[in-house]
Formats: C-alpha cells, sequence, structure tokens
C-alpha cells in the first residue's frame, strides 16, 4: 500500500509540475511530498526526477517508470468510480430467494423497480430451506417463521397472518366450523412444508393462544400454495393460506373465513443479508420496494414492523 501511494504522488508532481502544486492537490505538505518520492527512488533504485529551483522534470528512468504509475492511478480510480456506482445506484445482479409462495408477491414489488432501472437484474430463487446461500452467491433472502442459526444479517420486516379457509360451496354442503373440535367433520387441504397440519396453533376469542390437533381428514396434500389454494376454492376442503393470498380471494366472496373469533398467530417475515454495514444500492431500493408495496396490504395481512 505504501508502494501504491508513493506512486500516486510521484503521479501528481508531474501532472502539476511541481511538489507544491501536487501538495494541494493531495491535501498535504510539500515536505511530506517530497518525502514520499524519496522513498520511492529508494525503492526502485534510481532517481525519478530532477529538481531545481524552477522546475521539476522527469528522468528518462522517471519517465518510464511514470507511465506504469499513471497507468495504476487511473485504474484505481476506475474501481472507485464503479465501486461508488455500485454504492450509489442500483446495478448489476440482484440475487435473491423467496419462499415458492412469495414469488408472485416479490414479482409485483420489484417490476416498477426493474422498469426505472435498466442495469439492475434479478435472478429470484424460490426455495423454501436455506441450505446454501453462500454457494448460491444470495445478496437477500427474504423468510418467515423461525429462523434457524446462521451467520447472515437478519432484519425484521413485519409480520404476516394466515388465515383458516373454505369455499362457499364447501361451507354450503358441509357446514361451517364453529370451533376446533368442529374440524374433526371436515376435509383438510394441507400444504406440505415438513410440519403438516396435525397441530394448528390458534388464539381463542379472549385471546388465549391454544395449540389443537383437529382429528380432520387430510385429503390432500402439495408444496404448491397456489394449488392448495386452488383446491380450496375448488371446493376439495379447507386450508391455512396465507392472508396476503387469500386476502383477494375473501373479499370477493370466493372464500370464507372459518372459525368465527379464533384466529391463527402472525408469523414474522425477515430480510437476511450477507454482511453487516451498509448494503450495496441494489440490495437498498429492493428492500425498500419489498417494504412500501406490503405497506399497502390491509392491517389483518401484514404488520409491518415499527
Amino acid at each position: 500500500m505504501d508502494q501504491l501511494k508513493r506512486m500516486a504522488t510521484l503521479a501528481a508532481v508531474v501532472e502539476h509540475g511541481s511538489f507544491g502544486g501536487a501538495a494541494r492537490a493531495l491535501g498535504t505538505t510539500t515536505s511530506a511530498v517530497s518525502q514520499q518520492v524519496r522513498a520511492l527512488e529508494r525503492d526502485v533504485g534510481v532517481t525519478l526526477l530532477v529538481r531545481s529551483t524552477r522546475q521539476v522534470r522527469l528522468t528518462t528512468a522517471g519517465q518510464r517508470f511514470h507511465e506504469g504509475c499513471a497507468e495504476v492511478v487511473a485504474a484505481a480510480r476506475r474501481a472507485g468510480q464503479a465501486l461508488a456506482h455500485l454504492r450509489d445506484a442500483p446495478v448489476g445482479e440482484l440475487r435473491l430467494t423467496s419462499p415458492a409462495g412469495f414469488g408472485k408477491v416479490v414479482g409485483q414489488a420489484l417490476a416498477p423497480l426493474l422498469a426505472r432501472h435498466r442495469e439492475l437484474q434479478v435472478h429470484l430463487l424460490s426455495d423454501d430451506a436455506l441450505s446454501d446461500l453462500v454457494g448460491e452467491r444470495i445478496d437477500l433472502a427474504l423468510r418467515f417463521g423461525r429462523l434457524p442459526d446462521s451467520n447472515w444479517v437478519a432484519q425484521r420486516l413485519g409480520t404476516q397472518y394466515m388465515r383458516l379457509c373454505a369455499s362457499p360451496a364447501y361451507v354450503a354442503a358441509r357446514g361451517m366450523p364453529l370451533s376446533p373440535e368442529d374440524l374433526a367433520a371436515h376435509d383438510a387441504i394441507r400444504l406440505d412444508t415438513g410440519s403438516g397440519m396435525a397441530e394448528l396453533a390458534l388464539v381463542s376469542p379472549q385471546g388465549r393462544a391454544v395449540t389443537v390437533k383437529p382429528a380432520w381428514q387430510q385429503r390432500l396434500s402439495s408444496n404448491s400454495q397456489g394449488w392448495v389454494q386452488q383446491m380450496c376454492e375448488a371446493g376439495l376442503g379447507v386450508a391455512v393460506l396465507a392472508a396476503h393470498d387469500a386476502y383477494p380471494a375473501l373479499r370477493e366472496g370466493r372464500l370464507l373465513p372459518l372459525l368465527p373469533g379464533w384466529s391463527l398467530p402472525g408469523l414474522p417475515m425477515y430480510a437476511l443479508t450477507p454482511q453487516r454495514g451498509p448494503q450495496p444500492a441494489k440490495v437498498r431500493v429492493a428492500l425498500d420496494a419489498l417494504i412500501t408495496h406490503m405497506a399497502q396490504w390491509p392491517v389483518e395481512v401484514f404488520s409491518p414492523a415499527p
């Protein structure tokens, strides 16, 4: 690093034509500039500058050496400008991952951003696991619920709510369950995440958190949230759905909420990044776009973090 600094000092002396001019450009003293040049000459073992009271000129060896110094300084400036561009403007490839059922939301949030910033590319990996974020070169991971231990930095974005739903046709044929015990008479459509629906966490009308084990029939299952909701809207059973997915269908009457007075606890939502400190612009603007998009959802769908 000392050698690079001394080379930059020599380039400044040549560019400004004097030690004093170089000192003013570098924000230091003439004596300090002279010391840097002398140290550089000791390092390379040749005289680089001929000094006089009126001017400073390069020796033959100095001319050759200065060409290399100028190239190094120019390359350093270009590297600094490139880093500043990455820091200040959303450019390059943003590699992010989200649960499979959340990809549609990511697309809705980032589409306006991508339209504004044509130098930004996005690669979305839909994956419910936090398997190999380093190997996949992930810049930003979105996850819900309890996080596994990792070295990644987690920022809580808010709380996503869940809904227990069925179609009007299903309720007309099988009845409206009014308590957890009533679920024994119903068919379940399960989102296959490994945990199943053997247990169901609920909040009672009195605000008590309870865990029930409904004796319902698990007739259908899938690892696709979209397919689970499709089968639920088709009247084939009861399903636990993310509120942001179910909200349009509930609003339009294609689905009905079950267990009046009961609710499901929310799931915390996190953004994970591989390092602490300032994030690249592409990560910052993507997070801002997601938060802005989700902040428009009703409070019964998503509650932003304070």
